[in-house]
């Protein structure tokens, strides 16, 4: 798993402190379709935290910061992440169809103040896991689950806040 890692992110250096430059446009997102098509062997800091600085820049300033217990409701069909959890170190996921009117909540702290992106779950979770989830998979009796991986501005642009504080 370290050389696979090492090999997608390289290892490590002291590059953290460059500055970003004022051209860069990159999102992770971006990086990592670089590395899928080839036209990046490693992706590599400082790079890492320009994409991560350029994306907390597409955010506006008046936007509300999601926080746990946010309950919001889909203006649309779209597609979102997905990632399944196991009882082993692997991790699967994938992109799935969130319908218009369906609703996620927050379910978990963002780690930052300003997130570029949270974890949620449907509130039917069992439904969509239903869906999204082959059975194959579900009943293998090492997974243990999926969550949602919502990027902040897609949030804002194609969900409704609908109620704070909720428990699922």
């Amino acid at each position: 798993m370290k050389n696979l890692f090492n090999k997608i992110f390289g290892k490590a250096d002291n590059a953290q402190s460059k500055v970003r430059p004022k051209d860069w446009n990159l999102t992770l997102t971006d990086l990592m379709n670089e590395f899928s098509s080839g036209k990046r062997k490693q992706i590599r800091e400082p790079e890492l935290t320009w994409a991560r600085e350029y994306e907390k820049s597409l955010i506006p300033s008046d936007y509300r910061s999601p926080r746990k217990g946010d309950l919001y409701k889909s203006k649309r069909d779209l597609k979102v992440k997905f990632l399944t959890t196991w009882s082993t170190s692997y991790k699967g996921g994938g992109v799935a169809t969130l319908y218009k009117d369906e609703t996620i909540w927050i379910d978990s702290e963002p780690l930052e103040d300003k997130p570029i992106g949270v974890s949620a779950l449907p509130v039917a979770y069992e439904k969509f896991e239903q869906r999204i989830i082959v059975s194959s998979e579900r009943n293998t009796g090492k997974y243990t689950g999926y969550y949602l991986s919502i990027e902040t501005i897609l949030l804002y642009e194609n969900f409704e806040l609908i109620q704070e504080n909720f428990i699922g």
